[in-house]
Protein backbone atom coordinates (compact mmCIF):
# COMPACT_ATOMS: atom_id res chain seq x y z
CA UNK A 1 0.00 0.00 0.00
CA UNK A 2 0.80 3.66 -0.98
CA UNK A 3 2.11 5.48 2.91
CA UNK A 4 1.33 8.75 0.81
CA UNK A 5 -2.73 7.70 0.70
CA UNK A 6 -2.12 7.86 4.67
CA UNK A 7 -1.85 9.94 7.59
CA UNK A 8 0.24 8.39 10.54
CA UNK A 9 -1.06 9.18 13.74
CA UNK A 10 0.94 6.67 15.79
CA UNK A 11 3.40 3.82 15.02
CA UNK A 12 0.99 1.66 14.84
CA UNK A 13 -2.54 3.67 13.45
CA UNK A 14 -2.79 5.24 10.33
CA UNK A 15 -5.68 7.59 8.98
CA UNK A 16 -7.82 8.30 5.45
CA UNK A 17 -9.09 11.49 5.73
CA UNK A 18 -13.02 11.84 4.56
CA UNK A 19 -13.24 12.14 0.98
CA UNK A 20 -16.10 11.95 -1.77
CA UNK A 21 -18.46 10.04 0.01
CA UNK A 22 -16.95 8.92 3.15
CA UNK A 23 -19.03 9.75 6.31
CA UNK A 24 -16.11 9.34 8.79
CA UNK A 25 -12.24 8.44 8.51
CA UNK A 26 -10.28 5.04 7.75
CA UNK A 27 -8.36 3.77 10.23
CA UNK A 28 -6.10 1.00 10.15
CA UNK A 29 -3.91 -0.27 13.21
CA UNK A 30 -0.89 -1.92 12.07
CA UNK A 31 3.12 -1.38 11.66
CA UNK A 32 5.01 0.27 8.45
CA UNK A 33 6.08 -2.79 7.60
CA UNK A 34 2.70 -4.54 7.60
CA UNK A 35 0.82 -1.38 6.12
CA UNK A 36 3.12 -1.67 2.76
CA UNK A 37 2.64 -5.35 1.96
CA UNK A 38 -1.19 -4.69 2.24
CA UNK A 39 -3.18 -4.59 -0.79
CA UNK A 40 -4.46 -1.47 -1.92
CA UNK A 41 -7.30 -3.28 -2.22
CA UNK A 42 -7.88 -3.32 1.41
CA UNK A 43 -7.50 0.91 1.14
CA UNK A 44 -10.20 1.06 -1.23
CA UNK A 45 -12.17 -1.61 0.81
CA UNK A 46 -11.81 0.84 3.97
CA UNK A 47 -12.70 3.89 2.21
CA UNK A 48 -16.17 1.63 0.81
CA UNK A 49 -17.13 0.79 4.12
CA UNK A 50 -16.91 4.41 5.29
CA UNK A 51 -19.55 5.33 2.89
CA UNK A 52 -22.13 3.30 4.59
CA UNK A 53 -25.00 4.64 6.12
CA UNK A 54 -25.19 5.10 9.44
CA UNK A 55 -21.47 4.29 10.46
CA UNK A 56 -20.14 5.57 13.69
CA UNK A 57 -16.57 6.83 14.35
CA UNK A 58 -14.79 5.01 11.58
CA UNK A 59 -14.00 2.32 9.43
CA UNK A 60 -11.57 -0.21 10.73
CA UNK A 61 -8.93 -2.57 9.89
CA UNK A 62 -6.91 -4.24 11.69
CA UNK A 63 -3.49 -5.76 11.87
CA UNK A 64 -3.85 -8.60 10.00
CA UNK A 65 -6.23 -7.23 7.25
CA UNK A 66 -6.41 -8.27 3.60
CA UNK A 67 -8.50 -8.37 0.91
CA UNK A 68 -12.28 -9.98 1.02
CA UNK A 69 -15.32 -9.95 0.13
CA UNK A 70 -17.30 -5.91 0.35
CA UNK A 71 -15.20 -5.88 3.72
CA UNK A 72 -11.73 -6.15 3.60
CA UNK A 73 -11.11 -9.26 6.47
CA UNK A 74 -9.95 -7.91 9.11
CA UNK A 75 -12.55 -5.06 9.11
CA UNK A 76 -14.42 -3.79 11.89
CA UNK A 77 -17.53 -1.21 11.35
CA UNK A 78 -20.61 -0.27 13.67
CA UNK A 79 -23.99 1.28 12.97
CA UNK A 80 -26.44 3.00 14.26
CA UNK A 81 -29.88 2.36 13.95
CA UNK A 82 -31.48 5.57 14.97
CA UNK A 83 -29.53 7.12 12.32
CA UNK A 84 -30.80 4.61 9.27
CA UNK A 85 -27.75 2.33 10.03
CA UNK A 86 -27.24 -0.57 7.77
CA UNK A 87 -26.03 -4.57 7.96
CA UNK A 88 -24.01 -5.73 5.64
CA UNK A 89 -23.87 -9.81 5.04
CA UNK A 90 -20.53 -8.78 3.52
CA UNK A 91 -19.10 -7.36 6.38
CA UNK A 92 -20.08 -10.48 8.48
CA UNK A 93 -18.70 -12.88 5.79
CA UNK A 94 -19.59 -16.36 4.33
CA UNK A 95 -18.08 -18.35 7.30
CA UNK A 96 -20.28 -16.67 9.87
CA UNK A 97 -19.14 -17.00 13.26
CA UNK A 98 -16.19 -18.90 12.36
CA UNK A 99 -14.31 -18.38 15.51
CA UNK A 100 -11.44 -20.21 17.80
CA UNK A 101 -12.12 -21.44 21.56
CA UNK A 102 -8.48 -22.83 23.38
CA UNK A 103 -9.18 -25.42 26.20
CA UNK A 104 -6.21 -26.13 29.27
CA UNK A 105 -5.40 -29.92 29.20
CA UNK A 106 -3.98 -30.41 32.63
CA UNK A 107 -0.88 -31.43 30.76
CA UNK A 108 2.08 -30.86 29.52
CA UNK A 109 4.76 -31.87 26.79
CA UNK A 110 6.15 -34.25 28.96
CA UNK A 111 2.92 -36.14 29.24
CA UNK A 112 2.38 -36.21 25.75
CA UNK A 113 5.69 -37.12 23.80
CA UNK A 114 4.93 -41.22 24.85
CA UNK A 115 1.36 -41.08 22.88
CA UNK A 116 1.80 -38.30 20.42
CA UNK A 117 1.58 -40.10 16.84
CA UNK A 118 -1.32 -41.99 18.59
CA UNK A 119 -3.43 -38.81 19.69
CA UNK A 120 -2.89 -37.20 15.97
CA UNK A 121 -3.98 -40.53 14.19
CA UNK A 122 -6.85 -40.67 16.54
CA UNK A 123 -7.89 -37.04 16.55
CA UNK A 124 -7.79 -37.34 12.73
CA UNK A 125 -9.69 -40.30 12.41
CA UNK A 126 -12.41 -39.05 15.16
CA UNK A 127 -12.87 -35.47 14.10
CA UNK A 128 -13.95 -35.59 10.27
CA UNK A 129 -12.00 -32.61 8.48
CA UNK A 130 -12.21 -31.28 4.95
CA UNK A 131 -14.29 -30.58 1.99
CA UNK A 132 -17.98 -31.99 2.37
CA UNK A 133 -16.94 -33.62 5.82
CA UNK A 134 -19.53 -35.05 7.49
CA UNK A 135 -19.92 -36.72 10.62
CA UNK A 136 -22.39 -39.30 13.26
CA UNK A 137 -24.74 -36.17 13.92
CA UNK A 138 -27.40 -36.09 11.89
CA UNK A 139 -30.28 -33.79 12.75
CA UNK A 140 -34.49 -33.77 11.23
CA UNK A 141 -35.75 -30.45 10.72
CA UNK A 142 -36.88 -30.60 14.49
CA UNK A 143 -33.43 -31.03 15.62
CA UNK A 144 -31.92 -28.57 13.31
CA UNK A 145 -34.35 -25.72 14.88
CA UNK A 146 -34.06 -26.55 18.14
CA UNK A 147 -30.35 -26.17 17.48
CA UNK A 148 -30.08 -22.86 15.47
CA UNK A 149 -31.69 -21.53 18.02
CA UNK A 150 -29.95 -22.86 21.37
CA UNK A 151 -26.30 -22.86 19.88
CA UNK A 152 -23.81 -24.85 22.21
CA UNK A 153 -26.30 -24.97 24.89
CA UNK A 154 -28.42 -27.49 23.11
CA UNK A 155 -25.40 -29.31 22.58
CA UNK A 156 -24.89 -29.45 25.99
CA UNK A 157 -28.76 -30.32 26.51
CA UNK A 158 -27.67 -33.19 23.69
CA UNK A 159 -24.84 -34.71 26.33
CA UNK A 160 -21.81 -32.82 24.39
CA UNK A 161 -19.77 -31.36 26.60
CA UNK A 162 -20.15 -30.38 30.58
CA UNK A 163 -22.81 -26.84 31.47
CA UNK A 164 -19.60 -25.38 33.04
CA UNK A 165 -18.69 -25.01 29.41
CA UNK A 166 -21.56 -22.37 28.88
CA UNK A 167 -19.65 -19.85 30.98
CA UNK A 168 -16.68 -19.30 28.88
CA UNK A 169 -18.39 -18.84 25.50
CA UNK A 170 -19.52 -15.62 23.82
CA UNK A 171 -23.31 -15.19 24.68
CA UNK A 172 -22.79 -18.19 26.83
CA UNK A 173 -23.32 -20.47 24.46
CA UNK A 174 -26.27 -19.08 23.06
CA UNK A 175 -26.95 -16.28 20.84
CA UNK A 176 -30.83 -15.06 21.20
CA UNK A 177 -32.76 -13.23 18.64
CA UNK A 178 -31.98 -16.47 16.39
CA UNK A 179 -34.60 -16.92 13.32
CA UNK A 180 -34.11 -20.76 12.37
CA UNK A 181 -37.16 -19.86 9.99
CA UNK A 182 -35.58 -16.90 8.33
CA UNK A 183 -32.62 -19.83 7.53
CA UNK A 184 -34.13 -21.22 4.23
CA UNK A 185 -34.49 -25.62 3.09
CA UNK A 186 -31.17 -25.70 1.47
CA UNK A 187 -28.82 -24.16 3.99
CA UNK A 188 -30.25 -26.18 6.66
CA UNK A 189 -30.17 -29.07 3.97
CA UNK A 190 -26.24 -28.66 3.74
CA UNK A 191 -26.12 -28.67 7.46
CA UNK A 192 -27.46 -31.42 8.66
CA UNK A 193 -24.49 -33.51 8.29
CA UNK A 194 -22.06 -31.49 8.87
CA UNK A 195 -22.20 -30.81 12.82
CA UNK A 196 -19.15 -31.46 14.60
CA UNK A 197 -16.94 -31.12 11.36
CA UNK A 198 -14.32 -29.12 11.34
CA UNK A 199 -14.78 -28.12 7.45
CA UNK A 200 -12.00 -26.84 5.16
CA UNK A 201 -9.50 -24.10 4.26
CA UNK A 202 -8.05 -22.38 7.16
CA UNK A 203 -9.94 -24.32 10.03
CA UNK A 204 -7.72 -26.63 12.37
CA UNK A 205 -7.64 -28.71 15.62
CA UNK A 206 -3.97 -27.96 17.09
CA UNK A 207 -2.47 -29.86 20.50
CA UNK A 208 -0.25 -26.88 21.12
CA UNK A 209 2.81 -26.37 23.89
CA UNK A 210 2.69 -22.80 25.84
CA UNK A 211 6.20 -21.69 24.85
CA UNK A 212 6.33 -18.00 26.09
CA UNK A 213 4.68 -16.27 29.06
CA UNK A 214 4.42 -12.50 28.44
CA UNK A 215 2.03 -11.54 31.06
CA UNK A 216 2.50 -13.30 34.24
CA UNK A 217 -0.97 -12.10 35.98
CA UNK A 218 -2.84 -12.68 33.11
CA UNK A 219 -1.50 -15.83 32.23
CA UNK A 220 -2.09 -17.08 35.92
CA UNK A 221 -6.03 -16.47 35.58
CA UNK A 222 -6.02 -18.25 32.29
CA UNK A 223 -4.48 -21.30 34.28
CA UNK A 224 -0.90 -21.03 31.53
CA UNK A 225 2.37 -22.03 32.58
CA UNK A 226 4.78 -22.46 30.35
CA UNK A 227 5.76 -26.39 28.80
CA UNK A 228 1.66 -26.47 29.71
CA UNK A 229 -0.33 -28.47 26.48
CA UNK A 230 -3.56 -26.64 25.15
CA UNK A 231 -5.92 -27.28 22.72
CA UNK A 232 -7.16 -25.47 20.49
CA UNK A 233 -10.53 -25.50 17.93
CA UNK A 234 -11.14 -23.01 14.79
CA UNK A 235 -14.46 -23.90 12.66
CA UNK A 236 -17.71 -22.45 12.05
CA UNK A 237 -20.73 -22.73 10.65
CA UNK A 238 -20.00 -24.71 8.08
CA UNK A 239 -22.55 -24.90 4.75
CA UNK A 240 -25.40 -23.27 6.34
CA UNK A 241 -23.43 -20.19 7.36
CA UNK A 242 -22.06 -20.04 3.71
CA UNK A 243 -25.47 -20.77 2.45
CA UNK A 244 -26.93 -17.74 4.32
CA UNK A 245 -24.20 -15.51 3.20
CA UNK A 246 -25.01 -16.41 -0.32
CA UNK A 247 -28.35 -15.65 -0.44
CA UNK A 248 -28.69 -12.50 1.59
CA UNK A 249 -26.10 -10.82 -0.32
CA UNK A 250 -27.85 -11.45 -3.20
CA UNK A 251 -31.54 -10.08 -1.39
CA UNK A 252 -29.45 -7.17 -0.31
CA UNK A 253 -28.11 -6.47 -3.62
CA UNK A 254 -31.87 -6.90 -5.27
CA UNK A 255 -33.34 -4.51 -2.48
CA UNK A 256 -30.66 -1.43 -2.41
CA UNK A 257 -32.19 0.28 -4.72
CA UNK A 258 -35.68 -0.22 -2.75
CA UNK A 259 -33.86 0.94 0.49
CA UNK A 260 -32.14 4.42 -1.71
CA UNK A 261 -28.92 2.81 -0.85
CA UNK A 262 -26.29 3.45 -3.34
CA UNK A 263 -23.18 0.44 -3.33
CA UNK A 264 -19.58 1.90 -4.29
CA UNK A 265 -19.01 -2.17 -4.60
CA UNK A 266 -21.85 -4.42 -4.93
CA UNK A 267 -20.27 -6.82 -2.63
CA UNK A 268 -20.77 -4.59 -0.03
CA UNK A 269 -24.51 -4.98 -0.28
CA UNK A 270 -26.71 -4.28 3.27
CA UNK A 271 -30.13 -3.56 4.11
CA UNK A 272 -31.15 -0.67 6.40
CA UNK A 273 -31.00 -2.46 10.45
CA UNK A 274 -35.11 -1.96 10.45
CA UNK A 275 -35.59 -2.98 7.59
CA UNK A 276 -37.51 -6.42 6.57
CA UNK A 277 -34.19 -7.81 4.91
CA UNK A 278 -32.08 -6.63 7.68
CA UNK A 279 -34.07 -7.97 9.99
CA UNK A 280 -34.41 -11.09 8.75
CA UNK A 281 -30.86 -11.48 7.71
CA UNK A 282 -30.07 -10.83 11.55
CA UNK A 283 -32.49 -13.50 12.69
CA UNK A 284 -30.83 -15.89 9.98
CA UNK A 285 -27.17 -14.84 10.79
CA UNK A 286 -27.67 -14.93 14.80
CA UNK A 287 -29.23 -18.84 14.05
CA UNK A 288 -25.71 -19.55 12.41
CA UNK A 289 -23.29 -18.15 15.12
CA UNK A 290 -25.79 -20.73 17.28
CA UNK A 291 -24.93 -23.22 14.74
CA UNK A 292 -20.93 -22.69 15.06
CA UNK A 293 -20.97 -22.26 18.53
CA UNK A 294 -22.92 -25.84 18.57
CA UNK A 295 -20.51 -27.29 16.13
CA UNK A 296 -17.35 -26.28 18.40
CA UNK A 297 -19.32 -27.74 21.19
CA UNK A 298 -19.69 -30.94 19.90
CA UNK A 299 -15.80 -31.18 18.31
CA UNK A 300 -14.72 -30.18 22.29
CA UNK A 301 -16.67 -33.47 23.44
CA UNK A 302 -15.07 -35.84 20.70
CA UNK A 303 -11.37 -34.05 21.86
CA UNK A 304 -12.55 -35.39 25.28
CA UNK A 305 -13.28 -38.55 23.98
CA UNK A 306 -10.03 -38.88 22.50
CA UNK A 307 -8.03 -37.63 25.36
CA UNK A 308 -9.99 -40.11 27.56
CA UNK A 309 -8.94 -42.82 25.64
CA UNK A 310 -5.21 -42.20 25.43
CA UNK A 311 -4.44 -39.22 28.13
CA UNK A 312 -7.29 -39.90 30.64
CA UNK A 313 -5.65 -37.75 33.03
CA UNK A 314 -6.41 -34.49 30.30
CA UNK A 315 -9.67 -32.08 32.17
CA UNK A 316 -9.67 -30.42 29.58
CA UNK A 317 -11.01 -27.30 30.96
CA UNK A 318 -12.70 -24.60 28.34
CA UNK A 319 -10.70 -21.14 28.47
CA UNK A 320 -12.74 -19.29 26.01
CA UNK A 321 -14.60 -19.20 23.04
CA UNK A 322 -14.88 -16.19 20.42
CA UNK A 323 -15.74 -15.90 17.39
CA UNK A 324 -14.66 -13.67 14.82
CA UNK A 325 -17.68 -13.10 11.95
CA UNK A 326 -20.06 -11.51 13.29
CA UNK A 327 -22.54 -8.49 13.96
CA UNK A 328 -23.56 -8.11 17.38
CA UNK A 329 -25.47 -5.48 19.39
CA UNK A 330 -23.53 -3.78 21.77
CA UNK A 331 -23.39 -0.81 23.83
CA UNK A 332 -20.18 1.44 23.03
CA UNK A 333 -19.79 5.30 24.00
CA UNK A 334 -20.24 7.52 20.92
CA UNK A 335 -19.64 11.34 21.56
CA UNK A 336 -20.64 11.09 25.66
CA UNK A 337 -23.00 9.08 25.21
CA UNK A 338 -24.06 5.60 25.69
CA UNK A 339 -25.12 4.12 22.31
CA UNK A 340 -26.56 0.87 20.92
CA UNK A 341 -24.54 -0.43 18.05
CA UNK A 342 -24.45 -2.89 15.68
CA UNK A 343 -20.66 -3.89 14.98
CA UNK A 344 -19.89 -5.97 12.58
CA UNK A 345 -16.64 -7.99 12.72
CA UNK A 346 -15.21 -10.01 9.91
CA UNK A 347 -12.09 -11.29 10.12
CA UNK A 348 -11.94 -9.82 13.41
CA UNK A 349 -11.96 -10.70 17.12
CA UNK A 350 -14.04 -9.32 20.21
CA UNK A 351 -11.65 -7.79 22.75
CA UNK A 352 -12.92 -6.50 25.70
CA UNK A 353 -11.27 -4.64 28.39
CA UNK A 354 -11.11 -5.79 32.10
CA UNK A 355 -14.58 -5.12 34.05
CA UNK A 356 -17.07 -5.37 31.29
CA UNK A 357 -19.95 -7.88 32.33
CA UNK A 358 -20.44 -9.54 28.83
CA UNK A 359 -16.58 -11.01 30.48
CA UNK A 360 -17.07 -14.33 32.78
CA UNK A 361 -16.65 -13.51 36.22
CA UNK A 362 -13.54 -15.34 36.60
CA UNK A 363 -11.82 -13.59 34.16
CA UNK A 364 -13.52 -9.89 34.27
CA UNK A 365 -10.29 -8.60 36.42
CA UNK A 366 -7.90 -8.83 33.37
CA UNK A 367 -10.13 -8.96 30.52
CA UNK A 368 -11.48 -10.96 27.57
CA UNK A 369 -9.30 -13.55 26.37
CA UNK A 370 -8.80 -13.22 23.04
CA UNK A 371 -7.27 -15.97 21.09
CA UNK A 372 -5.19 -15.50 17.68
CA UNK A 373 -4.86 -18.39 15.27
CA UNK A 374 -1.42 -18.46 13.55
CA UNK A 375 -0.56 -21.40 10.77
CA UNK A 376 -0.10 -25.19 11.24
CA UNK A 377 3.39 -23.87 10.81
CA UNK A 378 4.39 -20.98 13.02
CA UNK A 379 2.75 -19.60 16.65
CA UNK A 380 -0.28 -18.78 17.80
CA UNK A 381 -1.22 -16.10 20.36
CA UNK A 382 -3.20 -15.59 23.73
CA UNK A 383 -3.76 -12.23 24.32
CA UNK A 384 -6.35 -10.21 26.57
CA UNK A 385 -8.54 -7.39 25.83
CA UNK A 386 -7.66 -3.75 27.29
CA UNK A 387 -9.52 -0.66 28.26
CA UNK A 388 -7.72 1.29 25.33
CA UNK A 389 -9.41 -1.00 22.80
CA UNK A 390 -12.84 0.18 23.62
CA UNK A 391 -12.48 3.60 22.63
CA UNK A 392 -10.18 2.42 19.81
CA UNK A 393 -11.67 0.31 17.60
CA UNK A 394 -15.35 -1.24 19.68
CA UNK A 395 -13.29 -3.38 22.05
CA UNK A 396 -11.69 -4.75 18.48
CA UNK A 397 -8.24 -6.78 17.61
CA UNK A 398 -6.84 -9.11 15.13
CA UNK A 399 -7.92 -12.54 14.58
CA UNK A 400 -5.05 -14.49 12.84
CA UNK A 401 -2.08 -14.40 10.53
CA UNK A 402 -3.99 -13.01 7.60
CA UNK A 403 -3.25 -14.57 3.95
CA UNK A 404 -0.42 -12.62 2.56
CA UNK A 405 -0.93 -14.55 -0.93
CA UNK A 406 -3.68 -16.31 -2.51
CA UNK A 407 -4.53 -19.94 -2.26
CA UNK A 408 -4.01 -20.34 -6.23
CA UNK A 409 -0.31 -18.65 -5.69
CA UNK A 410 0.52 -21.00 -2.95
CA UNK A 411 -0.31 -23.93 -4.69
CA UNK A 412 2.13 -23.26 -7.66
CA UNK A 413 4.95 -22.50 -4.91
CA UNK A 414 3.95 -25.47 -2.50
CA UNK A 415 3.28 -28.86 -2.59
CA UNK A 416 1.44 -30.68 0.49
CA UNK A 417 3.55 -33.49 0.62
CA UNK A 418 6.52 -31.51 1.08
CA UNK A 419 5.07 -29.49 3.51
CA UNK A 420 3.80 -32.48 6.14
CA UNK A 421 7.56 -33.49 5.96
CA UNK A 422 9.14 -30.23 6.26
CA UNK A 423 6.88 -29.64 9.52
CA UNK A 424 7.38 -32.91 10.59
CA UNK A 425 11.34 -32.39 10.65
CA UNK A 426 10.65 -29.73 13.51
CA UNK A 427 8.24 -32.34 15.32
CA UNK A 428 5.16 -30.80 14.23
CA UNK A 429 2.71 -33.58 13.32
CA UNK A 430 0.36 -33.05 10.13
CA UNK A 431 -2.88 -34.91 9.47
CA UNK A 432 -5.23 -33.85 6.69
CA UNK A 433 -7.67 -35.62 4.03
CA UNK A 434 -6.42 -32.94 1.33
CA UNK A 435 -2.56 -32.48 0.69
CA UNK A 436 -3.85 -29.83 -1.81
CA UNK A 437 -5.32 -28.23 1.11
CA UNK A 438 -2.16 -28.25 2.75
CA UNK A 439 -0.60 -26.84 0.40
CA UNK A 440 -3.17 -24.19 0.39
CA UNK A 441 -2.50 -23.83 3.18
CA UNK A 442 1.14 -23.55 3.78
CA UNK A 443 2.62 -21.13 6.60
CA UNK A 444 4.55 -18.94 3.96
CA UNK A 445 1.41 -17.92 2.62
CA UNK A 446 0.43 -15.91 5.41
CA UNK A 447 1.63 -13.00 7.26
CA UNK A 448 4.48 -12.85 10.36
CA UNK A 449 1.45 -14.29 13.30
CA UNK A 450 3.95 -12.53 15.65
CA UNK A 451 4.75 -9.32 13.69
CA UNK A 452 0.54 -8.78 13.49
CA UNK A 453 0.22 -9.58 17.13
CA UNK A 454 3.07 -7.26 18.10
CA UNK A 455 1.24 -4.42 16.41
CA UNK A 456 -2.17 -4.95 17.76
CA UNK A 457 -0.16 -5.03 21.34
CA UNK A 458 1.90 -1.87 20.32
CA UNK A 459 -1.67 -0.47 19.13
CA UNK A 460 -3.07 -1.09 22.95
CA UNK A 461 -6.09 -3.22 20.92
CA UNK A 462 -4.84 -6.19 23.16
CA UNK A 463 -2.21 -7.43 25.40
CA UNK A 464 -0.11 -10.13 24.57
CA UNK A 465 -0.47 -13.02 27.91
CA UNK A 466 1.06 -16.23 25.82
CA UNK A 467 2.91 -17.63 22.64
CA UNK A 468 1.73 -21.18 21.45
CA UNK A 469 3.39 -23.55 19.30
CA UNK A 470 2.01 -26.59 17.55
CA UNK A 471 2.97 -30.03 18.09
CA UNK A 472 -0.07 -31.82 16.20
CA UNK A 473 -2.28 -29.91 13.28
CA UNK A 474 -5.52 -31.48 12.08
CA UNK A 475 -5.88 -29.78 8.90
CA UNK A 476 -9.16 -29.17 6.80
Amino acid sequence: MDLNLLKRRGPDEWHISPRGKMRVPGVIYASEALVRDMDEKVYEQVTNVATLPGIVRASYAMPDAHWGYGFPIGGVAAFDPDLGGVVSAGGVGFDISCGVRALRTGLTVEDLQPVKEQLADALFHRIPAGVGSTGKVHLDRHEMDAMLTGGASWAVGQGYGMHEDLEFIEEHGRMTGAKPECVSDYAKKRQQDEMGTLGSGNHYLEVQQVVQIFDAEAAAIFGFRAGDLVVSIHCGSRGLGHQIGTEFLKSMVMSAARYHIELPDRELACAPINSEVGQEYLGAMRAAINCALANRQIVTHLVRQVFADLLPQATLALLYDVSHNTCKVEEHVIDGTATRLFVHRKGATRAFGPGHPDIPPALRAVGQPVLIGGTMGTASYVLVGTEESMTLAFGSACHGAGRSMSRHQALRQWHGRDVVKELASRGILIRSPSMRGVAEEAPGAYKNVSEVVDAADDAHLARKVARLEPLICVKG
